[in-house]
């Protein structure tokens, strides 16, 4: 495993980060789940993801269960907050109120005193940015978080939030957590430019596409047995996107190219994200530990630009590119 800064941070973070986004508390039982955190952290992963909102809270109740007896000082907390954990109005969004509830309830489900990177899950249209960002500092100086970071935001929103934190001296963000992967780069154009000139590290998730770009969809085929395309509880309407046929088979022509290069399709998908000189991470998650293991070997790897090249021609037009795609919904609509 191999290291990098977050952002402009003192924090290093491990490459590849494991996320227990509809995993734990949902896809695979919890004995499964603690299993794969474990391997994790066996190969050298530090960086542990989660949020307030996977699976309904359990999610983090599963991954604090499966940290208990690891030393604190041996890994990164990141978690997050803005979508509903409960029925009440109140009980959502970057108000100071859902803030400081939200981030207390973490810290209980996680068994920790402080959480490293707390992140705003989504932009908040309705809370004044003023009231977040002040409630996000009293818990820096608090000793609850450490950084704090944005998930989804486009350019305009990141830089509104830098320009008030600087002007009230206030910590500056550290990280961004978009989607990114080969076939979604909205990221590329807007965001990662502004991010490189104020610090502000990449966390990418889903960068195999939710499982896409492993190949083992095919085009014409029913999904396999236990995949995330059959999952009922959430994975199916995420990775429905990717789903049509001209998608699996330009990714079926990407298996020459991982081959060539020696690496597995996933692996490939996880180093073209971090060939990316802002990305400090890429999130990968696991139903076994099979998966951790193989997935933590595209840690380190250089692709040449022939086969970065390569792999653009093997997609083409496909990949989504257009910065508008970077939204927030309203999480009380």
């Amino acid at each position: 495993m191999e290291y990098r800064r977050l952002g402009s941070s003192g924090m290093y973070v491990s490459e590849i980060s494991y996320g227990n986004w509809i995993t734990h508390g949902s896809q695979v039982e919890e004995e499964a789940a603690i299993k794969c955190v474990r391997a994790a952290l066996d190969v050298g992963i530090t960086t542990l993801d989660t949020a307030d909102v996977y699976a309904g809270t359990r999610a983090e109740t599963v991954l604090g269960k499966a940290l208990k007896g690891v030393r604190r000082e041996s890994y990164e907390l990141f978690t997050k907050v803005y979508w509903p954990t409960g029925t009440g109005k109140n009980d959502r969004g970057l108000s100071r109120k859902h803030i400081m509830e939200s981030v207390h309830a973490s810290l209980k489900r996680l068994n920790t005193d402080h959480i490293d990177l707390y992140q705003a899950h989504r932009f908040d249209v309705e809370t004044p940015i003023e009231e977040t960002l002040r409630a996000f500092e009293d818990l820096i100086r608090q000793g609850k978080v450490h950084y704090i970071g944005f998930s989804e935001w486009d350019a305009d929103q990141i830089a509104l939030a830098l320009k008030f934190q600087k002007e009230n001296n206030f910590n500056r963000f550290v990280s961004s957590q978009p989607q990114y992967s080969a076939l979604w780069r909205v990221i590329e154009k807007k965001v990662v430019p502004l991010c490189e000139r104020e610090g502000i590290g990449q966390i990418v998730w889903s960068p195999i596409a939710q499982g896409v770009l492993t190949g083992k969809y095919l085009p014409g085929k029913k999904a396999p047995a236990g995949s995330r395309a059959g999952d009922k509880k959430g994975g199916a309407n995420m990775i429905s996107r990717w789903m049509r046929d001209e998608v699996l088979e330009a990714v079926q022509n990407l298996k020459p190219i991982a081959d060539s290069v020696d690496l597995t399709m996933s692996q490939l998908a996880l180093a073209w994200a971090l060939q990316n000189t802002n990305v400090s991470s890429v999130i990968m998650g696991a139903t076994k530990p099979s998966q951790v293991k193989e997935n933590v070997k595209a840690s380190g790897v250089k692709l040449s630009a022939e086969v970065m090249k390569q792999i653009d021609n093997a997609l083409g037009s496909l990949p989504e590119t257009d910065p508008a795609k970077t939204e927030s919904p309203n999480p009380r609509a």
